[in-house]
């Protein structure tokens, strides 16, 4: 059995507001072509099928050509739901492809239910497990299941529904296992580690396809292993080699696999310097087709850098400044931050901020010099006390002015006036007055 493991396509997905549209194409043609070239039995696609649960109309046209052209190679395909895919819409028409060889599950519930692939080559059948993303909080009723759970207890609940004998089977997931190596382009699941899934959860499969984290990468030998993305996505990613993973399984279920560069899409780098050493030396002559970040080293930052560095290189994405005695100031904790925390609520933030006068002051950190202010939830009872006499009558004046209706100022139009007369004198209902006479008018019987 030969087996082509993929993951994490994320059709229609940004690179810093560029579409990778046509870069993922390219990628699509080389999986297929490495299909067709391997005459591979079954192709797996552990999840993350496109970037969000609604993706563009170009991503769903290229996803299905794609799944077109993978089933008349003659492999089965099998791909499931990953965390950034609306279980529903990608598994819609899961029925009806079935019959074409091709399948994709985001219904955790199907779980028991296995693609049996047979070999061109021959030999006995192989069951392929979809096992899409599992959410606790959601999935963990449809598992039976009470009270909160984790992925690791949602995970283990879903693999006790499959049969113990697995020398034959194949298990495709799309989790975060315990010990795999995250990048910078990958969504938590959770906060913390509590989405972390134990390797020892996976045993006894003779191979695991596991979709997620977007580096290539094994955790329990070949038998375990994220075959990553096929394009980088973030600058995190710019030392990897997207790959694809080809597995083939002997007749006792061990794995052989072989890794193969699929060598598409634009290079991503990240330049250092000052700007005008960037602007003026050769040696980046070659980089010119490449995505950039580019961390400027200037004590100032240059005006127009941005500008003058893509007049160089087109496609610089990302543009930081890094002064020279950026590493003799206190660590920071964010964007420019001080590693000191701010305090939290209003009362931490009144106490620090007025004097025993009274009066508000802006107190500077010793570490820093951005000044520190009041918490944005706005000025409520609290700190308005604090606020000195002329300022509160200000803010009591401008308050009563909102609240205040405003007047309109009618100008009058004299030919709309004499309109209205005029139409007044012909129809009676348009008039009160005439109104009124002609209601007395019916009213007294005549003469």
């Amino acid at each position: 059995m030969r087996l082509l493991h993929t993951s994490d396509w994320h059709l229609g997905r940004l690179f810093h507001g560029a579409s990778l549209l046509d870069e993922q194409a390219a990628a699509m043609d080389r999986i297929v072509a490495l299909a067709a070239e391997a005459e591979v039995d079954a192709v797996l696609i552990a999840g993350d099928l496109y970037d969000r649960a609604i993706p563009p109309a170009e991503a769903v046209q290229l996803f299905s050509e794609t799944l077109a052209r993978l089933a008349a190679t003659g492999a089965a395909v099998v791909a499931i739901a990953g965390n950034h895919d609306s279980h529903v819409r990608v598994s819609t028409y899961d029925p009806l492809l079935s019959r074409f060889r091709v399948t994709i599950r985001g219904d955790v519930r199907r779980v028991a239910e296995p693609v049996t692939v047979t070999p061109r080559r021959g030999g006995d059948p192989v069951a392929i497990h979809p096992l899409p993303y599992l959410d606790p909080a959601v999935e963990g009723p449809g598992l039976g299941a009470e009270g909160r759970l984790r992925h690791q207890e949602a995970t283990a609940l879903a693999l006790d529904r499959l049969p113990r004998d697995r020398r034959r089977s194949v298990l495709v997931a799309h989790t975060f296992v315990a010990g795999g190596s995250a990048s910078d382009s990958e969504r938590e699941l959770t906060v913390g580690n509590v989405d972390r899934v134990s390797i020892d959860t996976f045993a006894g499969f003779a191979y695991v396809a596991l979709g997620h984290l977007h580096g290539a990468q094994e955790l329990d030998g070949p038998r375990l292993a994220y075959s990553g993305t096929p394009l980088p996505y973030s600058f995190s990613e710019q030392h990897h080699t997207k790959s694809v993973r080809l597995v083939d399984l002997d007749a006792a279920g061990l794995p052989t696999v072989e890794v193969v560069p699929l060598a598409v899409g634009r290079p991503l780098a990240t330049l250092e310097g000052s700007l005008e050493t960037l602007l003026s030396d050769p040696r980046h002559d070659g980089l010119a087709a490449a995505r950039l970040r580019v961390i400027l080293t200037d004590e100032q930052l240059p005006l127009q850098a941005m500008a003058r560095l893509r007049q160089r290189f087109p496609l610089v994405a990302e543009l930081r400044h890094r002064p020279p005695n950026a590493s003799a100031r206190p660590p920071t904790t964010g964007a420019g931050r001080c590693s000191r925390p701010p305090p939290r609520s209003t009362s931490a933030w009144r106490s620090s901020a007025i004097s025993r006068a009274g009066r508000p002051t802006t107190p500077k950190p010793t570490c820093c010099a951005r000044p520190w202010g009041p918490p944005r939830a706005g000025v409520n009872r609290e700190t308005a006390r604090a606020l000195p006499r002329g300022l509160r009558a200000l803010r009591r004046t401008a308050a009563a002015r909102l609240r205040r209706p405003q007047r309109r100022r009618v100008v009058p139009d004299p030919w709309h006036h004499r309109r209205r007369q005029d139409l007044s004198a012909r129809c009676p209902l348009l008039c009160p007055l005439r109104r009124g006479a002609r209601r007395t008018a019916v009213a007294q019987p005549q003469e």
